[in-house]
């Protein structure tokens, strides 16, 4: 019997922000949950973002936004994944988010969004109950 694959997240920065401790902090935190992490650094274009995901074999990816391009950069995200055939990535994002944005990113297939100062154990359940390893 092969052993379980470990769930593979993918975390980034999309844009211009320069400030990546929440996402350094996420990415320790699932990896200290027992996820393999793949963290892509800062200033990546949705393109980059969505190659990589798809070269890693990533289960989710978590975005990182602080600086308010979080309403074109994470459903461009989505949207690259769809082109490419790999919308079976899921994609959650995290970071400064007005509450008033979050029902449009949603619509447009960001499944999980998550604030500042939201505890890593409840985004590693969110992710445990909605992100399974693929075969």
């Amino acid at each position: 019997m092969t052993p379980e694959r470990k769930i593979r997240i993918m975390v980034a920065k999309p844009g211009l922000n320069g400030h990546d401790r929440g996402a350094k902090i996420i990415a320790r935190g699932f990896r200290n949950a027992g996820f393999e992490v793949i963290y892509t650094g800062l200033h990546q274009t949705p393109e980059q973002i969505v190659a990589a995901a798809i070269q890693e074999d990533v289960d989710g990816i978590g975005l990182s936004s602080l600086a308010g391009a979080h309403d074109y950069l994470f459903p461009r995200v989505v949207e690259l994944l769809k082109e490419k055939g790999a919308d079976d990535i899921m994609v959650f994002g995290g970071g400064i988010i007005p509450e008033e944005d979050i029902p449009k990113l949603r619509e447009a297939g960001i499944r999980g969004i998550f604030g500042p100062g939201t505890p890593i154990e409840e985004a590693v359940n969110w992710v445990r109950q909605n992100i399974k390893p693929k075969k």
